[in-house]
């Protein structure tokens, strides 16, 4: 199936002048249509998702070229080790970050179940900082 640009990237919920850059500087493949427009199409999309997860891992722009381009070569032992190594990076960024949002999000249901304490009487109101300085303090 083909998309046109503005389908393409609603698909991928990201904007029309990020699908052109990518296209641009040879990072994701697309076709042209009879009026030269840019057309995507499933092979885009595999391109695409492959992108969009590397950047969601904290890959950056230069690691997601690195590995497109790899992945355009000719199949090598060398090759796959390369695309192993930059997705191996991408793997414990992503659990480095996956790590860091548990712990928000541990603080954060914390301090839900506090404040449910303090208005039902429960526990002190000591999460204001106004008041930390009189003797009471907050987290």
């Amino acid at each position: 199936m083909d998309y046109t640009m503005k389908q393409f990237a609603e698909m991928f919920q990201t904007t029309e002048h990020t699908l052109r850059y990518y296209t641009d500087i040879g990072l994701l493949p697309c076709k042209r249509d009879s009026g030269n427009r840019r057309v995507f199409d499933d092979a885009s999309a595999n391109w695409m998702q492959g992108i969009t997860y590397l950047k969601k891992c904290g890959a950056s722009l230069q690691d997601i070229k690195e590995y497109c381009r790899l992945c355009r070569l000719e199949e090598s032992e060398e090759n796959l080790r390369a695309r192993y190594q930059i997705i191996k990076k991408q793997q414990e960024q992503a659990h480095r970050r996956a790590a860091e949002a548990k712990a928000a999000a541990d603080y954060i249901d914390y301090k839900v179940q506090h404040y449910e304490d303090i208005l039902a009487g429960l526990a002190p109101d000591d999460m204001n900082p106004g008041s930390w300085g009189q003797g009471k303090q907050g987290e």
